[in-house]
């Protein structure tokens, strides 16, 4: 059965099985290890949304990144996946604050944050999403538990539970258009008391050509892509009240991005130690450390696109995440809680390119980069203030620092200087906070509200490195303030019988946004990026007055009899404000924003088995491409659909497709109006295999 929960009352609901330590069955309840501590009580006062397994497994793609469009108002800088978008491209926000490479949502896996520590991009190859128990999205602005970087909400991924004395295999097989490849592989083994859960997915496909085809020249062609990954995790009671969990992943992911000097490929490995404490006093302490080695390159088209000429080659841009985090929860009676806490976070990197090509051979060589760093303490409370009424608020305080930022060029041949930029360290403090309510009315309609306050640090790929799209460049800028954001909301949400609602409207404000605002046009040779020509333009990352953005989320869940009724639309008002210099863009709606956004999944599963039919319809808006609102992506209509048969207790065959009516889905649009899709029609056929 698909499962969307919209609002907390309903989040907490599926809480009570995907979080908690035991499920109870008519014979004896059987237990479940390797689970986070329970969802805060206080998450009954803002909106959160769950996706259940089953939601992952039935999305047709069977992938992540596209499954979370399926919240409200949760959108990807660009709207092609993880198999032919740039990986640089996929932060994700909520509410409509702006389109950002960098995640203005903090994303953490088993409590981990997961943005690339140099710029802030999510890798979508390096997840399993069969082996997740639930994925809840958390919108409004993050602070307590949440830490920097929450900024538009906090979407939280559990890996799946370890039932002792159990164990199975499993083992997937999906042929698919453009001789596309999909396997997977796993097993989850108990060993005494404790478990260990091994996985390993790989796709591949011939990939299809970017470029729309009525703009296509002779260097267009499809983009191959190749993605591998493989997760450890291990789990063991150290006494009745204590759990050791221990994870480590590894992925790589190789794109081509539709024509020659366009490769790019991203490694990265994970690891993190867990202790989880239930009992009188549930605590937890976290560990992790997080390696990545990112590579690109970049061309130069002719406009008649017959020719492609290396530009760039960013050879390797090493980075390092390493963090640390301890929770306890003392107990204020029934229905009420305290958190108190303490967080930090360390990053360092450099981006290492070969540019200004002459005769096919680099000239210059350019490395920026620099380390970041942040520690915080926090405190929750949630207060049950009668059988109707949940208080909850809290506070946290974080310092910062930036330093060793530099940003170096130098002749390749002589190692003569061209530019040498060593920037000051610079270090502030941080305050949010955040405050709600959740009030049974009559039973059947609950009322909720809340306020907040959050912040995110500039990355280090925002900070010191400069970079080019095709024609045209962007500056970086080491002055960049960090991002504050204050909000409200006021929610509503009704259950009867097996219909659930959930209403939201929201405001948010972000001051200091940072965004890449258009300076000029070329052709010219500008500062922090050189000569740039006629058919591209000259930007630099800047702080913005604000990004204001107000709107209306709404989901609803039907299950009625063997059919499973899914829907959810937001509405975003969505302004600039800018600054005395950025006139030509106050007032205007900010890039990568659309108005609307509405999804609906109709799933029959008879008796409630994995056999049947689910049916995905999608509507993204228009959106703007570029801050100055004169390239516009055209709204679109997608339409996906999978259908299981089992065959047997371990045997299901399943038929998927993704974008039916082959859409055509623009994902970005250039200087020159050169127009990107995102991925078309898309046929799988697979099997799966589960043994007990």
């Amino acid at each position: 059965m698909i499962a969307l929960m919209a609002g907390p009352a309903l989040a907490q609901s599926a809480d009570s099985s995907s979080t908690g330590d035991t499920i109870s069955w008519p014979d004896a309840p059987i237990t479940v290890i390797g689970k986070p501590l329970d969802a805060p009580i206080g998450d009954r006062a803002y909106s959160v949304t769950v996706l259940s397994p089953d939601m992952l497994a039935n999305e047709p793609s069977q992938r992540l990144e596209n499954a979370l469009r399926l919240v409200p108002g949760l959108q990807q800088f660009r709207r092609s996946d993880a198999r032919s978008a740039n990986p640089t491209s996929q932060g994700i926000t909520l509410r409509g604050l702006g389109g950002n490479a960098s995640s203005r949502a903090l994303m953490i896996l088993d409590g981990v944050p997961q943005s690339d520590p140099f710029g802030g991009w999510i890798s979508f190859p390096g997840y399993d999403a069969i082996n997740l128990a639930s994925v809840r999205v958390r919108r409004g602005g993050g602070t307590g538990g949440d830490g920097p970087g929450a900024l538009a909400g906090t979407i939280e991924l559990d890996s799946a539970g370890i039932t002792p004395d159990q164990s199975n295999v499993y083992a997937d097989l999906a042929y698919g258009s453009r001789d596309s490849l999909e396997a997977s592989l796993g097993t989850s083994q108990s060993l005494g008391q404790g478990g260990l859960t091994v996985s390993a997915q790989y796709a591949r496909g011939d990939g299809f050509t970017p470029v729309i085809a009525a703009q296509r020249g002779p260097v267009d062609r499809p983009a191959p892509y190749e993605q591998l990954g493989v997760n450890l995790r291990f789990v063991a009671p150290l006494n009745a009240t204590t759990e050791l969990q221990a994870s480590a992943r590894a992925f790589t992911d190789e794109r081509e991005r539709g024509f020659a000097f366009s490769d790019n490929r991203n490694d990265g490995a994970d690891a993190s130690i867990r202790l989880v404490g239930r009992g009188t006093l549930p605590w937890s302490a976290l560990a992790y450390v997080q390696i990545r080695s990112f590579e690109s390159s970049f061309a130069a088209i002719s406009a008649d696109r017959r020719t492609a000429t290396q530009s760039l080659d960013q050879y390797n841009t090493p980075s390092t995440g390493l963090g640390a985090r301890a929770e306890i929860r003392p107990s204020l009676g029934s229905g009420s809680e305290l958190r108190l806490g303490a967080e930090w976070r360390r990053t360092t990197g450099e981006t290492r390119e070969l540019f200004t090509f002459v005769a096919g051979a680099p000239t210059r060589l350019r490395r920026a980069g620099g380390a970041s760093e942040t520690i915080g303490a926090f405190a929750e409370a949630s207060w049950q203030a009668s059988p109707d009424l949940l208080l909850t608020g809290g506070g946290r305080l974080d310092h910062w620092r930036l330093s060793n930022g530099r940003l170096r060029e130098t002749v390749l041949a002589t190692g003569a200087p061209v530019t040498t930029s060593l920037f000051n360290d610079r270090s502030g403090w941080e305050g949010t906070g955040r405050a709600g309510f959740a009030w049974d009315a009559a039973g059947l309609l609950k009322l909720r509200g809340a306020g907040y306050l959050g912040w995110r640090l500039p990355t280090l790929n925002e900070l010191y490195r400069p970079f080019r799209v095709g024609p045209d460049a962007t500056a970086a800028n080491a002055a960049l303030s960090p991002e504050r954001l204050r909000g409200a909301e006021l929610g509503l949400d009704y259950e009867i019988y097996t219909i659930q609602l959930g209403a939201t409207l929201f405001w948010n404000r972000l001051d200091n946004a940072i965004a890449n605002v258009t300076l000029a046009r070329g052709p010219g040779t500008f500062p922090g990026v050189g000569f740039v020509s006629a058919a591209g333009t000259f930007s630099q990352r800047q702080n913005l007055g604000a990004v204001e953005a107000r709107g209306i989320e709404l989901e609803a869940r039907a299950d009625i009899g063997d059919f499973d009724l899914v829907a959810a639309y937001s509405y975003v008002d969505a302004e600039v404000r800018g600054n005395v210099a950025q006139a030509a863009i106050d007032g205007r709606r900010p890039a990568q924003v659309p108005r609307h956004f509405a999804t609906g999944s109709l799933g029959w599963f008879p008796q409630g088995g994995d056999s049947g039919l689910n049916l995905t319809a999608r509507y993204v808006g228009a959106q703007f491409e570029d801050d100055l609102g004169q390239l516009s992506l055209d709204d679109a209509i997608t339409l996906d659909a999978r259908a299981a048969y089992r065959l047997s207790r371990n045997l299901l065959v399943e038929l998927r497709g993704e974008n039916l009516f082959d859409t055509t889905v623009q994902a970005g649009i250039s200087g020159p109006g050169i127009i990107e899709r995102a991925t078309p029609r898309t046929i799988w056929l697979g099997v799966k295999l589960d043994i007990e």
